[in-house]
């Protein structure tokens, strides 16, 4: 079907995590009859969360764009991340909208990722279309949720043309919308097509030159096997076809190029076209050189769009190859030059990453500890090892003075944890800026707190709360470097010799602590095995077999009873880990380290520090 640009829609979907953005995604893409009754796709939820990582922890991790046709216009919909940490793909892909839905959970209210993308998506002139989701739960605070809404784009709206805003009220999950709140949503007979209508009536078509002469800004890359690169972005200005010779405008320089094939996005498949016009999203090939930025432009006027500013990273971390006695044992990949070429192949369509070379490793620098931890479980997979060291801050100097990244945090905890959060949260040097009732009936606390401070603070937290506690951080500004903050964590168990485990010596090393293995286990001399009850480090042989007597013991000789020792996730050893102790990371297994595996270099090290 041929579109002209007046029948183009470009929408941008966002919300705070779990607020139900690509439920709503789903039941557009099944209402617009995109799929056969009989097409798989029918059955499944959340179609658009296609990555592995992206189904494991329930969130959108790379932002996905999806097309559907309704009364004959094109809708093209790009589903965001709703976490800051990838704020790289937000502020990218919002670029190629004119109009947003807001989705907002009907008892959460707005969120602090609401916040973040609401803003991300007002600074750039998008219209927004509000939706109140999940209003079947028994919880639900309509009024109120409407209220903070109205407050919120106060705050953050650009135009006075940005608060005037229509609203829906929706259940995502089972594909209904409507105009005013209903008396009984459940029974209510209804679909998502005012959803529909007012895509096409409140957001304008895109605003674009049809006439002039190509404009194209590369927003996305995505590969395959069969066609290589394929770069994806609006066409801004004129007309794109079929073997056209384009310029490709890099950030100082140009080469020539000739477009072989277009591709339209229609639900989750691709369909070739030979032309695209003004406003309509594609994907295009044949320009293996193109990089997220470029602008794609007429040969003979190679005019380039403003480049994509993405805001600079917050956190980095050492990663580099693994220098541990088990080196090659678990993975395909591990040299440093297999990882600094992955990583590079990364740079290509991570706009919020940047990597530095640090002797035989990298200095791999991003928006926070999830962005950062989603590449390392990626390589991962991909049958890397490597090794990492202890998430540092990143400073900038401003008129000579060292400044580092503050964070607002926001905290939902029930009332009888709140006062291990504030004494926890005093140790970081957080600063109380605000205490509300929350929604759900508990203890909602607003920080602000340095970026370092919150290193480690996740899994502090969710053991002194019992599990309870809700945590949001955003960049809030940035301020002169303070003092050190103290270890907070108490020392480790450090492993003495290299060896299997055994029962019999890790039954005496659990009285010493919490144990990070168990029995059977292969271990190397200077491994951490265990968390110490106190403060300093301490060096224990898990090692150690019983010695074999003629004498018996009713006593003795019975099976030995052993705690199960703790699990940890990727995240929760990044928290973890100090400045002297790294992190293994290998296809199989996650191992703490100290940096220096010899006793005595360790020793002398302590002592010189």
């Amino acid at each position: 079907m041929s579109n002209t640009t007046q029948q183009i829609r470009n929408i941008a979907i966002i919300a705070h995590v779990d607020h139900g953005k690509t439920t709503l995604v789903d039941g557009l893409l099944k209402q617009s009859n995109t799929f056969r009754d009989n097409q798989s796709e029918m059955g499944q939820e959340l179609i658009m969360d296609s990555g592995d990582q992206e189904k494991e922890r329930g969130i959108t991790i790379t932002a996905k764009i999806t097309a559907v046709d309704h009364n004959g216009y094109r809708i093209n919909i790009i589903d965001t991340p709703g976490h800051a940490d990838f704020s790289g793909e937000v502020e990218r892909t919002l670029r190629m909208a004119d109009g947003c839905i807001l989705v907002v959970d009907a008892q959460e209210g707005p969120m602090p990722q609401t916040k973040f993308v609401l803003k991300k998506a007002l600074e750039l002139g998008l219209k927004p279309i509000v939706v109140i989701n999940k209003i079947d739960k028994p919880a639900r605070r309509i009024n109120e949720v409407e209220d903070e809404l109205a407050d919120l784009f106060l705050e953050l709206a650009v135009n006075e043309d940005q608060l005037h805003y229509p609203v829906y009220y929706a259940i995502g999950r089972d594909e209904k919308a409507w105009k005013a709140m209903p008396d009984n949503p459940e029974s209510d007979t209804a679909d998502l097509s005012v959803i529909f209508d007012s895509i096409i009536n409140d957001v304008e078509a895109p605003q674009v030159d049809a006439e002039g002469s190509l404009q194209l800004l590369v927003s996305s890359l995505r590969y395959d096997s069969f066609q290589g690169k394929y770069a994806v972005g609006r066409v801004e200005r004129g007309s794109l076809k079929k073997k056209d010779a384009i310029s490709l405008c890099h950030e100082n320089s140009e080469s020539k190029g000739k477009i072989d094939r277009i591709y339209r996005t229609v639900g989750l498949a691709f369909i070739e076209v030979d032309e695209a016009v003004a406003g309509d999203i594609v994907s295009v090939t044949g320009v293996p050189d193109a990089k997220i930025g470029d602008t794609i432009a007429e040969a003979d006027n190679p005019e380039a769009l403003p480049r994509i500013e993405v805001e600079a990273p917050t956190l980095k971390i050492y990663l580099g190859p693994n220098t541990s006695p088990m080196k090659g044992k678990e993975a395909e990949f591990n040299t440093s030059r297999q990882i600094g070429d992955r990583l590079k192949q990364e740079l290509e369509t991570n706009v919020g990453l940047e990597i530095e070379e640090q002797g035989i490793g990298f200095l791999v620098a991003g928006r926070g500890e999830l962005h950062l931890s989603v590449l390392i479980e990626t390589m991962r997979r991909e049958g890397f090892e490597f090794e990492v060291g202890r998430p540092q801050v990143v400073t900038k100097m401003v008129d000579g003075v060292e400044m580092e990244p503050i964070e607002e945090l926001t905290v939902e905890v029930p009332a009888e944890h709140v006062g291990a959060v504030q004494m926890e949260l005093g140790k970081r040097k957080a600063e109380l800026t605000a205490q509300n009732s929350s929604a759900k009936g508990g203890t909602e606390l607003v920080y602000k707190i340095p970026t370092r401070a919150l290193l480690g603070a996740r899994n502090t937290l969710l053991t002194a709360t019992k599990g309870t506690i809700i945590m949001n951080s955003l960049l809030d500004s940035y301020a002169p470097l303070g003092s050190p903050i103290n270890q907070i964590r108490n020392g480790v168990l450090v492993a003495w010799e290299s060896g299997v485990a055994t029962p019999y010596a890790l039954q005496n090393a659990e009285d010493r602590g919490e144990l990070f293995v168990g029995a059977t286990h292969e271990v190397y001399a200077g491994q951490i095995v265990g968390l110490n009850q106190r403060q300093d480090d301490l060096e224990v042989n898990v090692c150690k077999e019983k010695h074999l007597t003629n004498m018996r013991s009713s006593s003795s000789d019975g099976v030995v009873q052993l705690t199960p020792y703790t699990q940890m996730s990727l995240e929760q050893c990044l928290d973890f880990i100090e400045n002297d102790e790294l992190l293994e990371v290998t296809p199989k297994n996650l191992r703490l380290r100290k940096k220096e595996l010899n006793h005595n270099l360790r020793k002398r090290a302590g002592k010189n520090a």
